[in-house]
């Protein structure tokens, strides 16, 4: 077998993520504190007991998944587990974890680069006026279409017939009821704080460009995919510049899945929180061996 990490990106999050890791394994415990210490603020009050409010915060959620995602990771490689790993992908956020786990760059270099990464994407959400929306049941070519006459982006194709879409707040509410007018199986609005992956999200790209621009990266030990293109990517300024540019480009999520399974992929293995991008690749491929892992129970097994 050849498996292939996932790792999960922003909305998967929820309050209580971690806990039980934090008290079974020394390998999360350490890490979760070390996470405290660099960020100089409670990750593990946030992601344990929340609220829910604070822990879906865009400088918040992206480090509790980051760290939640990682911990995961070391606990399955410290049990054997991940001998067969081949291949790393992560959605949005989580493609610096998945860097992370190829050794890109080592934990605390990964840490600090996603909580600025959110840092500045939450400051371009609060100076902007973005939303986002669903678009299920409608073929990549129409959606495409359908963004470039509403003057909105496509910000995460995710898998066949679920792609949600980006822009300013007026843009995206006239879309959805364009949408509807026109049929589509279901179209709506999203309850998230701006407009992610769209050109809303440059402010934070160009700020990000300059943090990254002293960071080492190194060329990774597993394949990695990027977002930008859904294909294999392994120099290390390329990561740089894809890291970058994702900020702003659609997700290709879909196309990561699909560039996997070309890798040799026969097994893909989420390390997350819900479960949600196990579903996205059983609704891209049903015959594809897939599996979730989130909590110590599942560790256990």
């Amino acid at each position: 077998m050849t498996t292939a990490l996932m790792f999960s990106g922003q909305g998967a999050q929820k309050v209580g993520m971690g806990k039980d890791l934090y008290e079974n394994s020394e390998i999360a415990r350490s890490l979760y504190d070390k996470a405290d210490e660099i960020l100089g603020w409670k990750l593990t009050e946030v992601s344990f007991e929340g609220p829910q409010e604070a822990l879906t915060e865009t400088k918040v959620c992206q480090v509790a998944l980051f760290v939640h995602g990682y911990a995961v990771y070391e606990i399955m490689k410290s049990q054997g587990k991940l001998d067969d790993v081949k291949i790393a992908m992560g959605l949005s956020l989580g493609e610096v974890t998945a860097m992370t786990a190829a050794g890109v760059f080592d934990f605390e270099t990964g840490l600090k680069v996603v909580a600025e990464r959110g840092r500045l994407m939450q400051e371009a959400c609060e100076a902007t006026d973005g939303s986002m929306a669903a678009v299920i049941g409608v073929e990549r070519d129409a959606v495409a279409a359908f963004c470039e006459e509403m003057d909105v982006e496509m910000a995460n194709l995710n898998c066949p017939g679920q792609i949600v879409i980006s822009g300013e707040s007026g843009k995206i509410a006239a879309a959805v009821e364009a949408g509807k007018e026109r049929g589509f199986r279901r179209i709506m609005e999203l309850d998230v704080a701006g407009a992610y992956h769209s050109r809303l999200m440059e402010p934070a790209r160009a700020d990000f460009a300059a943090f990254l621009a002293g960071i080492e990266f190194k060329a990774p030990q597993l394949t990695v995919l990027t977002n930008t293109t859904g294909k294999v990517i392994s120099e290390p300024d390329a990561i740089r510049e894809a890291l970058v540019k994702q900020v702003v480009s659609s997700v290709l999520w879909e196309d990561c899945i699909v560039s996997a399974a070309g890798e040799g992929a026969d097994l893909f293995w989420e390390l997350g929180v819900g479960g949600v991008l196990k579903g996205q690749v059983k609704r891209t491929n049903r015959a594809w061996a897939n599996a979730s892992f989130e909590t110590w129970a599942d560790l256990r097994a």
